[in-house]
C-alpha cells in the first residue's frame, strides 16, 4: 500500500462514519448547521482573502491566464456571496427521506422507494474555490460527507476555507471529518479514483483534461460534469434586438465560466442584418472573433475576424474568445452543434414556434434554451441553490446537479408477518 492510498483510504474511513452520523440528522438539525458554516466563512473573510491572495500571487508568476485567475479569485464580495448560497441551502426541502413512490400491495405489505445520502463522496476539481464550500454545504444538506481534492492553484485558499468549515461543524457537535481536503500530488488523486468501496461516487469538475482522466481511470462510480462549448443560433425568425442581447451577455457576462457561449451560430437570410452589429458589439466587449468566410465577410470596418478551423468551432474558451458561423437554416445549426457541442447549453433565438420545439426536441444536450441567455443554465438560478456541478452524461443526473442528485434511493418495505408462498 503506497502512503497516498493509505492517506485515502484513512480519509474514507474516517468520512464514513462521520456519514453515518449525518444519516441521522433532521432537516432542522442540518439547516441550523448550515448556517453556522455561513457564519463562520463569513468570519473567516479576512483570512480567506489573505491565503487567496497568496494563490493569486502564485498564478501571476505562473502566467495563469486571465480567465482562470477570475475563477480562482475569492475577494470580500465573493466570500459573501459563497457565505450566502450556503444559506440559501437552509432554505431548501430536505431530499432525504422523500418518498419517490410506494404502494401497498394485496397482501397488505408496504412499500416505499425513498432517498437516502450516497454515503462518501468525492470531489476533483480545479481553481474553483467556491466549490469547496458549494460541495461541503451541499454535502452536508443531503446527509454526506465530502472528500474534496480541489487544483493545487487554490491550494492556501482551499485550506483556509475547510479549516473554517471543520472548525465551525466542531463547535456545532457534528463531526469534523464531515468535510476533508485531500492535498498531494497525481498519486493522491489516483488513490482517491480508485478507492472502490471506500468512497461512493466521485465528481469531478473542471477542464475537458480533468473530466476525461477522471472518467477513464476511476474504478469509482463517476458522474461526468461536462466541458461547456455552447452555441447561440439566431434563427431567421429571430427578434434581432432579442438576439443581440443574448448573444453578447451569453459571451461576456462571465466568460470563465461553462455557461458562458463559445459559439455564434447565425441563418444566412439574416447575417447581413444581423452580424456587423453583433461583431462590433462583440469586438467592442474584447471579444477575439474567429470565424468563416461567411461570417468574416459581414465585418464592419475596424472588426478583424481570425478565419476559423475545425479546432476553434470545437473550444471551449473560457475566455473573451469566440467562433462565429453562418448556416443555411435550423437543420445546418444543428448538425453544426453535433459536430462540434459539448452536450452542455445549447440556445436559439426565434420567434418561430416551430423552429423553436425542433430545437427542443432535437437537439441532445444538458439543457436546450429558447430566446435566453446561456448563463442560466446554473444551479442557483434554476433555484436549486447551489450546485456540484453540470452533468452532461445520461444515467443519474444530467444538467445542474443539486441536492437530489446526491441521493440514492431504497427500498422500504415493511410488513406484519407476510411470507411468500
Amino acid at each position: 500500500m503506497t502512503d497516498s492510498t493509505a492517506v485515502v483510504r484513512d480519509l474514507a474511513e474516517r468520512a464514513r462514519v462521520a456519514a453515518r452520523s449525518l444519516a441521522l440528522l433532521t432537516r432542522a438539525e442540518k439547516d441550523a448547521a448550515l448556517l453556522a458554516l455561513a457564519d463562520a466563512v463569513a468570519a473567516a473573510t479576512e483570512q480567506i482573502v489573505a491565503a487567496n491572495a497568496e494563490d493569486l500571487q502564485r498564478g501571476r508568476e505562473g502566467g495563469m491566464a486571465t480567465g482562470l485567475l477570475d475563477r480562482l479569485t475569492l475577494d470580500a464580495d465573493r466570500v459573501a456571496a459563497v457565505a450566502d448560497a450556503l444559506r440559501d441551502l437552509a432554505a431548501l426541502p430536505d431530499p432525504v427521506g422523500e418518498v419517490v413512490r410506494g404502494s401497498t400491495l394485496a397482501n397488505g405489505l408496504q412499500i416505499r422507494q425513498v432517498r437516502v445520502p450516497m454515503g462518501v463522496v468525492g470531489m476533483i476539481y480545479e481553481a474553483r474555490p467556491n466549490v469547496t464550500v458549494d460541495a461541503a454545504g451541499l454535502g452536508l444538506k443531503s446527509g454526506n460527507a465530502m472528500i474534496l481534492r480541489g487544483g493545487s492553484a487554490a491550494a492556501s485558499t482551499n485550506r483556509a476555507l475547510v479549516g473554517a468549515l471543520r472548525s465551525a461543524l466542531e463547535a456545532h457537535g457534528l463531526p469534523q471529518d464531515a468535510v476533508q481536503l485531500l492535498e498531494g500530488g497525481h498519486d493522491a488523486v489516483t488513490a482517491l479514483m480508485t478507492a472502490r468501496g471506500l468512497v461512493d461516487l466521485l465528481i469531478p469538475r473542471g477542464g475537458a483534461g480533468l473530466i476525461q482522466a477522471v472518467v477513464t481511470e476511476s474504478t469509482v462510480p463517476v458522474i461526468e460534469t461536462g466541458v461547456g462549448n455552447c452555441h447561440v443560433y439566431v434563427d431567421v425568425a429571430a427578434d434581432r434586438a432579442k438576439a443581440l442581447a443574448i448573444t453578447v451577455n451569453a459571451k461576456t457576462h462571465r466568460p470563465s465560466v461553462c455557461n458562458a457561449a463559445e459559439s455564434l451560430l447565425v441563418h444566412r437570410d439574416v447575417a447581413a442584418d444581423f452580424l456587423p452589429t453583433a461583431l462590433a458589439e462583440l469586438a467592442a466587449a474584447g471579444v477575439v472573433l474567429h470565424g468563416d468566410e461567411a461570417s468574416a465577410a459581414h465585418a464592419p470596418e475596424g472588426v478583424e475576424v481570425l478565419p476559423a478551423s475545425d479546432d476553434d468551432f470545437a473550444t471551449e474558451y473560457l475566455a473573451l474568445e469566440m467562433s462565429v458561423a453562418v448556416v443555411d437554416d435550423v437543420d445546418a445549426a444543428m448538425e453544426h452543434v453535433r459536430r462540434h457541442g459539448s452536450g452542455h447549453t445549447e440556445a436559439i433565438v426565434t420567434e418561430d414556434r416551430a423552429a423553436a420545439r425542433r430545437w427542443t426536441a432535437e437537439v441532445d444536450a444538458a439543457a436546450v434554451l429558447v430566446n435566453a441567455s446561456t448563463r442560466f443554465t446554473d444551479g442557483g438560478e434554476f433555484g436549486f441553490g447551489a450546485e456540484i456541478g453540470i452533468s452532461t452524461q445520461k444515467l443519474h443526473a444530467r444538467g445542474p446537479m443539486a441536492l437530489p442528485e446526491l441521493t440514492t434511493t431504497k427500498w422500504v418495505v415493511e410488513g406484519d408477518g407476510q411470507v411468500r408462498a
